[in-house]
């Protein structure tokens, strides 16, 4: 899966002589704990977050206030290289580029929403998407053979649970 299957594209942005308090109601207002700062034809310049503002509290501009070395992705980058660098980078949200114009942002809640509306089915792998599973599989035909996604374990020497196979009650091999 890609990242711009999953991105937010109406992302609330803001530009470099907004001021910090402006910056500050709008994080208040919409509840998101950070916001790109963009030039006027739509490049991303830098981030603002809760904690710039916190961090500087002599800015009085978001320019004065973003971080500006920004880890971003492409509108292609796979999900799971996004997962890794939330994880691993321990950062909340990633700004999604198309050339250099921001076109979308993958949050952390992105990637949640993401585990809650998957599916996958117990028996072939097939995954599905939506608020519930299918009465039964679509590629194997296993009916309720569905379960929720669960997050791939992280690190090495992480195990996985067994799992039996609904219809036959063989233990699934992952």
């Amino acid at each position: 899966m890609k990242v711009h299957e999953i991105m937010t594209s109406n992302v609330i942005s803001v530009g470099e002589d907004t001021s910090v308090r402006d910056v500050a109601r709008i994080l208040d207002r919409h509840r998101i704990s950070g916001l790109p700062v963009t030039d006027n034809l739509g490049h991303m310049v830098g981030l603002v977050s809760e904690y710039d503002l916190i961090a500087k509290p002599d800015a009085r501009t978001a320019g004065e206030a973003m971080t500006r070395d920004v880890i971003s992705v492409m509108q292609d980058t796979a999900v799971e290289d996004v997962r890794f660098l939330l994880v691993n980078r321990k950062i909340k949200r990633v700004p999604v580029l198309r050339s250099q114009k921001l076109v979308g942002i993958v949050s952390r809640a992105d990637l949640v929403r993401e585990i809650a509306l998957t599916w996958v089915c117990q028996v072939c792998g097939d995954s599905e998407r939506g608020r519930n599973p299918p009465d039964q599989c679509p590629k194997c035909g296993t009916p309720s053979g569905f379960e929720p996604t669960v997050s791939p374990p992280i690190g090495e020497g992480a195990d996985s649970p067994s799992r039996t196979c609904p219809t036959c009650g063989q233990e699934i091999s992952t």
